[in-house]
């Protein structure tokens, strides 16, 4: 007795178009593949001169810095079509870098803690201009000159609220303050990426020596001249518990007065944002990471085992490549703590910039952020520095250099936002360069480029720019 599946007339027809729709299925994702496969081919024709030249730039400052590694990656409107490693993420076992390579983000986690903290404001749970007490009334109230003084939230993401960096001589930091503005008032067309003094700030969250200046002996110097607090290797169990490393600590100005780079104020900032959210602030962060798709963005902890994780370097007083030493950056999360790849600060970037451009159309989905709230985010902040760039000046967790050209056929400088890191073997840039004039098209318009580097002390931001304007000028060659 035939089965009922294949009875005359019933089953067998079925069967048949059962086959029918898998092999056209097979098809369908087949031609899918080969849609894929020739649309990435085209793109990397289009961009194939581009990547060239950034390659050959990129080659050089590795070999200039003797940087092990370095792994990049761009984006073009939102895709990505180029990333790439070159040289060791391990030295010692001779792995290569790759796109994959988890590196320290160093100050990049600023910009990271700022998304956190604008969306908490978008949803009305945390009032930028409040007292910070209102928040963590652990960190005392503070006074300058016997007046008592307010520090709120919006001067700490701005580093304008007076709290110090890792150098802990209050006098000492008030010289150099000084001495600087006087500098700066003798000679205010300063270049930039020269050797900055501690206090001077982000390329950084640490690094104050930068690439284009750099040899070896300036990276000995560097390394020695930095402040003991950015080798702690204590483990603190929460941001509360960090804030005793300077909550008791004078002020080094009035807050809004003046602007000095500090990551202690975005150790601060992680408590606003954990009181504001009512979770941990790693906890908060990592949802934030999950929603947005940063699947290989983590706190950097020295127990788990993460995947991909490169090792960081320096040069010894010897002028050999060694090891860096331990370091604990659970004091320092929301200003210098996290890992991640160049896929995901990519993602990240281009997340921002769809925030920035997106109008709310019935066609186009909104963005993480609002556009306002983007725009205040990378708005130029008065009395600020951007010391990785003097034509910029420094937002909210972010640099930003704005649109300007004084006269024809002379330098046009374009409208770019980016932030800058150093920690202890590591550097790392990611920058954001919009399209200029396309309000009607679909989000997101412009190039992203990040760079991270498993060495200390190398200036990347005047590269990723190069690398950014590279293929900027390839893209509007084939519109």
């Amino acid at each position: 007795m035939l089965s009922r599946l294949a009875r005359p007339g019933r089953g067998l027809p079925r069967i048949l178009l059962g086959l029918g729709l898998a092999v056209a299925a097979v098809r369908l994702a087949e031609g899918s593949k080969e849609e894929d496969g020739q649309r990435k081919r085209k793109r990397r024709g289009v961009y194939s001169t581009a990547i060239d030249r950034s390659r050959e730039l990129l080659q050089r400052i590795k070999d200039e810095v003797g940087s092990p590694g370095m792994v990049v990656g761009v984006s073009v409107d939102g895709e990505s079509v180029w990333t790439e490693g070159l040289g060791f993420a391990d030295v010692e076992n001779r792995i290569p870098c790759s796109p994959e390579s988890v590196m320290r983000v160093a100050s990049i986690s600023k910009s990271f803690t700022m998304t956190a903290l604008a969306k908490l404001w978008e949803e009305n749970r945390l009032d930028l201009d409040a007292p910070v007490q209102k928040y963590v009334p652990e960190f005392p109230e503070k006074e300058f000159e016997g007046e008592k003084v307010t520090i709120t939230t919006r001067l700490l993401v701005s580093h304008l609220s007076g709290i110090r960096h890792y150098e802990k001589d209050i006098q000492k930091i008030r010289k150099k303050i000084a001495k600087k503005s006087l500098e700066k008032a003798a000679s205010p067309e300063s270049t930039p990426e020269k050797v900055l003094p501690d206090n001077a700030g982000p390329a950084k969250d640490g690094e104050h020596c930068k690439i284009k200046k750099t040899n070896t002996t300036k990276s000995q110097k560097c390394l020695s001249m930095e402040p003991e607090e950015f080798y702690i290797k204590d483990t603190f169990e929460s941001v509360i518990d960090s804030l005793e490393l300077f909550k008791n600590d004078p002020l080094v100005f009035k807050p809004g007065s003046q602007f000095l780079y500090s990551t202690h104020a975005w150790t601060l900032l992680s408590a606003v944002v954990e009181r504001a959210s009512g979770r941990k602030f790693l906890d908060h962060m990592m949802q934030m990471f999950k929603d947005l798709g940063m699947k290989n963005t983590v706190p950097e902890e020295h127990e788990p085992i993460i995947y991909n994780r490169a090792r960081f370097y320096n040069f010894s007083d010897k002028k050999r490549l060694v090891n860096s030493p331990y370091v604990d950056n659970s004091y320092k999360w929301a200003g210098g703590g996290f890992l991640s790849t160049v896929n995901d600060l990519l993602m990240f970037g281009n997340v921002l910039l769809y925030s920035y451009q997106a109008q709310g159309t019935a066609t186009v989905l909104p963005g993480y952020l609002k556009p306002d709230t983007i725009s205040m985010v990378w708005r130029q902040v008065p009395n600020t520095e951007m010391s990785w760039d003097k034509d910029g000046k420094y937002a909210m967790g972010w640099g930003t250099v704005e649109r300007k050209q004084v006269c024809g056929l002379c330098k046009h400088q374009k409208h770019y936002i980016s932030h800058t890191g150093g920690a202890v073997g590591a550097s790392s840039v990611i920058l954001i360069l919009p399209e200029e004039d396309s309000p009607t098209q679909t989000p997101p318009k412009g190039v992203v480029v990040t760079i991270i580097a498993n060495m200390q002390s190398t200036g990347l931001n005047s590269t990723a720019l190069k690398i950014a304007l590279e293929f900027d000028k390839a893209k509007a060659a084939h519109v």
